[in-house]
């Protein structure tokens, strides 16, 4: 279950949205700067981004989390 979001000005609000499309992945920049833990962030990011915006910030940050699958051996199979 997700953290419940805390509640913040609406500036601050601004801040952790600026903050969050700048970092890959933004979580732990967020977390000690305004103490929100990422799945607070999610639901902000959902309630304030559009749609479109919200998805497409989703796919950033899944592609910059991790990669899901080596392209290829290292050395060759």
């Amino acid at each position: 279950m997700a953290q419940p979001i805390p509640r913040l000005s609406p500036d601050t609000v601004q801040r952790v949205v600026a903050a969050a499309w700048d970092e890959l992945p933004p979580y732990d920049r967020i977390r000690l700067e305004y103490g929100v833990g990422p799945g607070a962030l999610v639901q902000l990011m959902k309630r304030e981004l559009s749609p479109a915006a919200f998805k497409l910030w989703t796919a950033r940050d899944k592609k910059a989390k991790r990669p899901t699958v080596r392209s290829t051996f290292p050395y060759g199979r």
